[in-house]
This record gives C-alpha cells, sequence and structure tokens, in this order.
C-alpha cells in the first residue's frame, strides 16, 4: 500500500485539477524551449512542484536548448563580377625578323621606323644620270628613305622587315634615234612587272607599272633597264622609283 501510494503521488501533483496537466504537457514536449510554458500558460510559482520537476545539473542551471537540426546545402551561387585590370605587363623581345639597322644601331634606341602600330618602311627616290642598255637604273636623288632600306649605290631596296609592299615606277625614255626602251621590276633577279616606251612620232615616252609584292627579309627589288635609253633629268626628276610596307608579317 505504501508503495502505491509512491508511484500515484506524483501523478496526482502532475495531474491535478486545474492547469496542472497543462504544465505537464510542456514539460514533456516544450520545456527545452525558451520559454517552456508559453505566453498563454499560467507560469508555476516558485518552489511548486511543476517547477522542482524540471531536469537541471549540479549547480541548479536547466541544460542548454538542443542544437537546431541543419537543412540541406543550396546551390552554387552565379558568377562574380569581373575584377580590375592588372598592370601592363613588361615590353616583348625583339622581332627577330627585323635587322638592327631597320629600328636603330645596336645597343641605341629604336627609330622612328618602329611605331606603336608596326614599322614605317618608305622611299621615293629619283634618276638623275641617263642609263642605256641592259643594267640596273640606280636612282641617285633620294628624297625619301624612311627604313634606311633604300641603297643609291646600288639601286637596290634591300628588305629588312618582311610583308606586303607596293611598289611603282616610272621611267621617262630618252629617244629620238626610233627605238624603244624596256623597264622591269625585278625581285631577286626574276621580273614582277614589265613596261615599254616606244618612239614613234615623238621623242620621249614614258614606261610605268606598279606591283603588290610580298617580300622577305633580305629580298632584293630594282628596276633594271632590258634595251634602250633612260633619261636622267639631273634634280627634276622626270624617272622615278617608290615603294613602302602595306602590312608586316
Amino acid at each position: 500500500m505504501a508503495l502505491a501510494g509512491i508511484i500515484v503521488l506524483p501523478l496526482v501533483l502532475l495531474q491535478s485539477p486545474g492547469s496542472s496537466a497543462r504544465y505537464y504537457e510542456m514539460m514533456g514536449t516544450c520545456r527545452m524551449v525558451c520559454d517552456p510554458y508559453g505566453s498563454d500558460l499560467p507560469r508555476p510559482a516558485a518552489g511548486s512542484t511543476a517547477t522542482a520537476l524540471l531536469p537541471r545539473d549540479a549547480n541548479g542551471i536547466p541544460p542548454p536548448p538542443p542544437p537546431m537540426a541543419h537543412g540541406r546545402r543550396g546551390g552554387a551561387g552565379g558568377p562574380g563580377r569581373a575584377g580590375k585590370p592588372g598592370p601592363r605587363g613588361p615590353p616583348g623581345n625583339r622581332d627577330p625578323r627585323v635587322r638592327g639597322d631597320a629600328i636603330g644601331s645596336a645597343g641605341g634606341n629604336a627609330s622612328a621606323s618602329q611605331s606603336a602600330a608596326g614599322f614605317k618602311v618608305a622611299f621615293y627616290v629619283g634618276l638623275k644620270n641617263p642609263h642605256e642598255g641592259y643594267e640596273v637604273l640606280r636612282f641617285d636623288d633620294v628624297i625619301t628613305n624612311l627604313g634606311s632600306q633604300y641603297d643609291a649605290r646600288t639601286g637596290k631596296f634591300t628588305c629588312h622587315v618582311s610583308g606586303i609592299y607596293f611598289f611603282t615606277y616610272h621611267v621617262l625614255m630618252r629617244g629620238g634615234d626610233g627605238t624603244s626602251m624596256w623597264a622591269d621590276l625585278c625581285k631577286n633577279g626574276q621580273v614582277r612587272a614589265s613596261a615599254i616606251a616606244q618612239d614613234a612620232d615623238q621623242n620621249y615616252d614614258y614606261a610605268s607599272n606598279s606591283a603588290v609584292l610580298h617580300v622577305d627579309s633580305g629580298d632584293e627589288i630594282y628596276v633594271k633597264l632590258d634595251g634602250g635609253k633612260a633619261h636622267g633629268g639631273n634634280n627634276n626628276k622626270y624617272s622615278t622609283f617608290s615603294g613602302f610596307l602595306l602590312y608586316p608579317d
């Protein structure tokens, strides 16, 4: 009988009339939450049976709430904004296709033949002295020689910068004897353009032509007579030869 009383007594205390049953329900379900009794339930007085039944440690402090459950991991985010441009890199190595005298002497600064957009190469020369027969026309009146690739001593343009070039020539024939004159634009001894001037009813006539050629470093371009007489003209530049770089390789 005494044992039955011990078992029944807590139940009676927890299930006493009124709101004690509600205290028992809260202790069984929500006592680990910050407010174990809820805002709509009356709180038990200090020292009451419901308060005494809350679990505590050796110092009388209630245990902390249980850890919260973690949800599923979210997907990867989108790409971020583009960063700021980095610093400018160091200058590149020298182009091995360009000789030293095309952009400046060895150990010196680059000359005007090199620009930010590429290499500048152009020449324009005139013929002072007359020529005849079968020989290279040595245009000895140099007006423009950007890049220093034309040699007035030989009459030849020697390429230092590989690329696409434009060349043109105009040679005045010295006639009066009923002959004709032929002038050829040559690349390394091979004819790339030809022109003829005929002495019919006049003493002078022009032989002119032009070409767009791919020229490699070391190639030679020149105008050669293939018979006839070319008029010089001192400083009047009746006969001219010119060319320039269009697109470097």
